[in-house]
């Protein structure tokens, strides 16, 4: 069989059509999207009177004249990866000043939008002998699980073991150990080495498995991000790296062997490591610049075949 697999598309829409579409594309059997589907942040685009606005991204304020402008930027906002909300100066002021009131803006659009997504998908899909996993990760809030299964073609498969065809399973979550951010799906690595062995200890041949967790193995090359200050800087310019994987990622892995892990999270970690006899991918990140990371993988009864790394 023939996967495709991508993860951390932040809220990217044109990611999401790219993930989509790639099953046709490539010409494959399964699409896995490994995590971390939804964005980071709404951007609000503030009407000044006169038929203009005004809005402010990445610290780069634009005023924008007529309603065509307007949705121009409102499809480049959501192909970055983030919400734009269309408001006035009176509802962003007292939106700055209430911030349950914030957040309730946050989740609407976060749900909105992943309701558009799985309508797309659900269209595309349609009909199609095609199947697509998908799997929350840790940036994910907890309200879009219910959300993706209502979807027709979409499944969510957080936490569960499913079989891909007569000779592969694969376990999924998107949970990760603890990072900076202290997001919706962290926790200890003891508590998450549980988690994964919950799915593991039940597989009928790991060897032959799939283990799509979101989290790299510690110390695998594929885990090494930007070293931080205290006060959540960038340390020696950039320069230095630090592995921030999992180490219960990377016990259950040498534990189990499986024929191929799948892994995101780390968006500089791309590329892919051995790990005694399992294939470990990366496929990292790069939603903000429209551009969906991935690889195409051929999956042998009892070994990886040809795999690639694709960007586009």
């Amino acid at each position: 069989m023939k996967i495709f697999y991508a993860t951390d598309v932040h809220g990217s829409e044109i990611c999401w059509k790219k993930f989509i579409n790639a099953g046709p594309f490539y010409e494959v059997d399964v699409i896995i999207l490994g995590g971390d589907m939804t964005g980071k942040a709404v951007v609000p685009i503030i009407a000044q009177g006169n038929n203009r606005w005004k809005v402010t991204v990445q610290e780069q304020e634009t005023i924008l004249e007529g309603r065509e402008n307007v949705e121009r930027m409102v499809a480049s906002i959501r192909n970055r990866g983030y919400y734009p909300y269309v408001t006035d100066p009176e509802e962003t002021a007292a939106i700055s000043a209430d911030q349950s009131l914030s957040d309730q803006v946050f989740l609407k659009e976060v749900l909105t939008t992943m309701q558009r997504w799985l309508d797309y998908a659900d269209q595309k899909l349609a009909g199609k002998n095609l199947k697509c996993y998908v799997c929350p990760g840790n940036d994910d809030c907890f309200e879009i699980d219910d959300l993706i299964r209502t979807s027709k073609c979409v499944e969510n498969i957080e936490g569960r073991v499913i079989q891909l065809d007569q000779n592969h399973e694969m376990i999924s979550s998107g949970w990760t150990n603890p990072t900076p951010w202290n997001t919706e799906r962290e926790e200890d690595e003891p508590s998450l080495e549980t988690r994964f062995e919950a799915m593991a200890s039940t597989l009928k041949n790991p060897q032959t498995s799939v283990f799509n967790l979101h989290a790299p193995p510690y110390a695998s090359g594929l885990d090494d991000a930007p070293e931080l200050t205290a006060d959540m800087r960038l340390a020696y310019a950039g320069q230095s790296l630090i592995p921030v994987g999992s180490k219960s990622v990377l016990k259950v892995i040498e534990k189990y062997t499986p024929l191929l892990g799948l892994h995101g999270h780390i968006h500089e970690g791309r590329g892919s490591r051995k790990i005694k006899k399992t294939l470990c991918i990366n496929t990292g990140s790069m939603y903000e610049q429209g551009i969906l990371l991935g690889a195409v993988i051929e999956l042998h009864p009892k070994k990886v075949g040809n795999y690639i790394l694709t960007s586009g």
